[in-house]
């Protein structure tokens, strides 16, 4: 039972402000923080709370800001051993003001390394030996490709930060997990209801399509067989930042068990759900047991 990680690792810096800034303006912030983030090693990180056997593939840079993010993503159980120092490039890195109220917040993020992952980097054995492997779109898109094809276990792509997907890299795919504005563009239409929806993820020729819809849960579009919508765990939010990531990793670890994509669906929405209990994308995330525990309170998915 293993998953692979092929993706981003940033460093976030966060920083609070009344509101934010219009153009050419400066604001005083009241808070700053600096936290681990990228997309792959957020999702990495949420696997590995939740089980052994993840491994991340990436690039940092030669500075301090690598030595958080691995000791970070060490802490969480993931296996490290892949991401590989680049000299002369730094850490990816975000900034990101949030407003105090109502949580709205503009990203500037600069890839550094990231964006020095290349074909060769993925091409390991903790690539070719996924049960599962996990890829976003914040690493080159060739490389993403490259590690599609290296590997033989079941590939998951989280299409984000959303752009136009060759037909080489869809064929590839087994599970493409968007969120419903990343579908709408990559479908390039609109959909005014869960049956729309289902109409256009069954037109982007993947295998299975799995949607996440934030507070409304996510739709399960399989291959074959009926869509079905998965309502959401009822908690009380503090902080939604990184709910997608969990869901990912935690999609991801439960079909490296054996799970059908609807079991792993529900466990992924159930784990998604707890993670926005705590504050940051990765102050939330839970253990396995947690969302065990709280399945048996997920509502029965629903045809659509």
């Amino acid at each position: 039972m293993s998953v692979t990680v092929v993706g981003s690792l940033n460093e976030d810096v966060v920083v609070t402000v009344r509101r934010l800034p219009g153009r050419g303006e400066t604001v005083i912030g009241s808070a700053v923080e600096v936290l681990p983030g990228g997309k792959g090693a957020n999702q990495a990180a949420a696997a590995g709370r939740l089980g052994r056997g993840v491994h991340m593939v990436g690039r940092v840079g030669s500075d301090d800001a690598a030595d958080r993010q691995l000791a970070a993503l060490a802490e969480a159980g993931v296996n490290v051993g892949r991401v590989l120092r680049t000299p002369g490039v730094p850490t990816g890195s975000a900034t990101i003001p949030v407003e105090a109220e109502g949580g709205e917040n503009l990203i500037v993020v600069v890839p550094g390394a990231n964006a020095e992952l290349s074909a060769a980097d993925v091409d390991v054995e903790s690539v070719h030996r996924a049960d599962v492997l996990l890829l976003q779109l914040e690493t080159p898109l060739g490389t993403v490709l490259a590690a599609a094809r290296a590997t033989t276990g079941t590939v998951v792509l989280n299409p984000a930060p959303a752009q136009p997907l060759p037909a080489e890299l869809l064929a590839a795919v087994d599970v493409l997990v968007p969120n419903e504005h990343e579908l709408v563009e990559l479908a390039d239409s609109d959909a005014a209801d869960l049956a729309g929806l289902v109409t256009l993820a069954r037109g982007l020729a993947a295998r299975s399509v799995v949607v996440t819809l934030g507070g409304n849960g996510a739709l399960v579009v399989p291959a074959d067989g009926p869509a079905l919508h998965q309502p959401p765990l009822a908690v009380q939010p503090v902080d939604t930042t990184g709910a997608g990531d969990c869901f990912c990793g935690a999609l991801c670890q439960a079909l490296s068990a054996g799970a059908d994509l609807p079991t792993a669906v529900a466990y992924a929405a159930t784990a998604a759900a707890l993670s926005t209990t705590g504050a940051g994308a990765r102050g939330g995330l839970p253990d396995d047991d947690a969302v065990r525990a709280a399945l048996p309170r997920l509502p029965a998915a629903r045809p659509v």
